[in-house]
This record gives C-alpha cells, structure tokens and sequence, in this order.
C-alpha cells in the first residue's frame, strides 16, 4: 500500500466525532485572525517610520496569514506544510527589509499581496461556516477581519503610488509615511473623510472613491447580512 493510500484510509477511519473537533478547533482561528490584523493596524499607526517598524510590520501581517492558513479547510498535513513554507517566505522578507535590501516601494508591495492573501485563505471556509453552522461569533470576526485587511489593502497601494509618483499623493504637498497611509485610508474606507489629508492628483482621487465604494458596498452587504443572521439565531 502506498503512502498516499495509506493516508486516505486514515482520513476516511477517522470517526465523525474527530473529524468535527479538528474543524472546530480550526472555526476558532478567526478570532485570532480579527485580533491580530487589528493589532497590525493600530501598531503602524502609533509606530515611527523606518525600516524597522515596517519589518515589524510586515512579520505581524505574516503571522496573521500563518493563521489564517491553520484555519484553511485544507487537510492538517497541508495546511502545515503551507505555514511552514510562509513562515520561513516571510521572516526572509522581514529580515531583507530590516537591512535595507527590499526597497521601500517594494515593501508596499509586498504588504498589499500579504494583505490580500489573508482574506483570500480565509473566504472559502468562511462561507463553509456560515453555510453549516450559521453567523458565529467567528465568522462575524472573520467578516471584521476581511473589512479591516481592505483598509490595510488600500493603504499599501497609497504607500506604493505615493513612492513611485512623480508628485507629492497628497494635496497637503507630502507623500505620507505608513502611518498617515493607513490612517488616510480608514477614513477614506469609512468614509470619514477628516480633510487633513486628500489625494492630490487623479489616481489617487480614483483609489479613494473605490475604496469608498468597496467599504460601503461591504458593510451594507456582507457584514449586514452576517450581522443579521446573527442576531436572527439568538431570537
């Protein structure tokens, strides 16, 4: 027999009872995931500008996708093997930007694709726990989470255009450093729109109305229908 037989027989022995406790422990990652983008939020908001606090930065977006990964539908040795890869990808990265070799433009890009990683891992169990077992507490958390990774999204790609423009992307004659990027795009996100800061040529103008758009279509979409159901199943 050979070893991938060998491993399909014993996915198929394991009893239900097994089975629904490894996914369990899996459905509760979400949580984890929420906390720990909301942790990479505020933390680049409050710390300096450097390469340091953007290798900070970057190792904690990462350790949100290793998560996220250990809470993929895939089987346990898969899931395993992908954080094992991801974790040595990204300490690699973050060990490159600390030491000034990966380009500060290059380092936007990157935390714009680590960012959209996250979401795009978490989705299809996302909607696997909400078809089985209802709007949790954790797939509530899961939806938060995605909505907060899009702000992050958008403030990489602010971060990007502002270092490769030609111009100053803001209308107040500065580029921003990853600070007032994220800050700047959560208020574009909730559409706060403070005014201390705007965009100050047309790509960035078209960056801001679709973030708005994405943000708003999201909440009065995804998060309230997950809401909705939520309160719908205590009643």
């Amino acid at each position: 027999m050979t070893d991938h037989a060998a491993n399909g027989l014993a996915d198929a022995s394991a009893g239900p009872h097994e089975r629904g406790e490894d996914a369990l422990a899996a459905r509760y990652r979400y949580g984890a995931v929420f906390i720990l983008v909301s942790i990479v939020a505020v933390y680049t908001i409050v710390a300096p500008d450097g390469a340091g606090s953007r290798a900070l930065g970057f190792a904690l977006t990462g350790i949100a996708l290793l998560v996220a990964v250990s809470t993929s539908r895939a089987r346990t040795m898969v899931r395993r093997r992908r954080a094992a890869v991801g974790g040595v990808a990204i300490l690699v990265v973050a060990i490159g930007i600390l030491a000034g070799v990966v380009p500060k433009g290059a380092t936007f890009v990157l935390d714009a694709l680590l960012t959209v990683a996250i979401p795009v891992t978490l989705v299809r169990g996302l909607l696997a726990l909400v078809r089985d077992h209802g709007a949790g507490l954790q797939a509530v958390a899961g939806g938060l989470a995605i909505y907060l990774l899009t702000g992050l999204t958008f403030a990489s790609i602010v971060g990007f255009v502002a270092a490769v423009g030609p111009s100053p992307y803001f209308s107040q004659g500065l580029n921003g450093t990853a600070s007032e990027h994220v800050y700047y795009s959560f208020t574009v996100l909730t559409t706060t729109g403070f005014g201390d800061l705007t965009a100050g040529h047309q790509v960035g103008r078209a960056l801001a109305v679709t973030e708005m758009l994405v943000g708003q279509l999201y909440l009065v979409t995804v998060i309230s229908l997950l809401i909705g159901r939520r309160v719908g199943q205590t009643q």
